[in-house]
């Protein structure tokens, strides 16, 4: 087995810019960026760079993917790479730990799946991936009424009061964030092409406050950015206990058609 495997990072369209910026770029372990052309249309190529092996290997990958500060290494180089082609060109953004045998697999992979590629990229053009997460925050709500003076409640009928209390707080903050929600569902059918659903974070990728209940992200023309943006920030406006955060923009992930080569490379080695 050869000691270095091809990762690849994203299928954009030739130009002399892109090579350009390709040769400046550092990749997953520090490794140098260059472009995989197809064999014998070079409009479209693969940017890739060289990693080793071992890491790559299926038993080792899995192990790695265990590794909070190894997947975090890759993730950011990942995203790097993307981000900085991204910036003068339509992307189309591979799975984290695509890797090929060689060049040569990696050229054959780009020429079975040519057309695909470029109808993708010609979607993709001009458009750029926002995320929207909505976070509900009971705590911030509005506290429930003080008891009335002259108010005498046993123990056990002041807590049931209470958890009562308690409970309306939390099922009107929900309501808001569906009504946020619905806004920012109508605004995505005003300004996106596309939406697509992500599983909501939970524990450490949460965040430290409140807690995760929408996690989408919107493909959106550049001409709208500004105004989808905008727009999405003030959903929540007047609704107590509801936060929503906008991320982006960035490269069209959540649209790239990862499975596009789930047949032709798994995570890891190829066999």
């Amino acid at each position: 087995m050869n000691d270095l495997v091809t990762y690849a990072y994203a299928v954009a369209r030739a130009d002399d810019m892109l090579h350009v910026r390709a040769a400046v770029l550092k990749g997953v372990a520090d490794s140098p960026v260059h472009l995989v052309p197809g064999s014998h249309d070079d409009t479209l190529v693969l940017v890739v760079s060289h990693v080793p092996a071992q890491d790559f290997q299926e038993d080792a990958l899995k192990l790695h993917l265990e590794d909070l500060d190894w997947l975090e290494a890759v993730a950011r180089a990942h995203h790097g790479v993307i981000e900085a082609m991204a910036v003068h060109t339509t992307v189309l953004p591979l799975r984290l730990a695509t890797v090929y045998l060689d060049d040569t697999r990696a050229r054959d992979v780009l020429d079975a799946r040519r057309a695909l590629f470029a109808e993708r990229l010609a979607h993709l053009a001009e458009h750029v991936e926002w995320g929207v997460k909505i976070h509900v925050e009971p705590s911030s709500a509005p506290a429930a009424p003080a008891p009335q003076r002259g108010e005498a409640l046993s123990p056990g009928r002041a807590y049931l009061r209470d958890r009562r209390q308690q409970q309306s707080v939390r099922d009107s903050v929900y309501q808001d964030a569906r009504q946020a929600a619905e806004t920012i569902e109508a605004l995505g059918r005003r300004y996106a092409v596309e939406r697509a659903r992500h599983r909501v974070q939970q524990g450490v990728l949460a965040g430290p406050v409140g807690e995760n209940v929408v996690n989408d992200a919107y493909l959106v023309p550049r001409e709208h950015c500004e105004k989808f943006r905008s727009e999405v920030l003030h959903a929540a406006d007047g609704l107590r206990g509801v936060r929503i955060e906008v991320t982006g923009p960035w490269a069209p992930y959540s649209f790239a058609m990862p499975s596009v080569v789930a047949d032709d490379a798994a995570a890891g080695t190829e066999p």
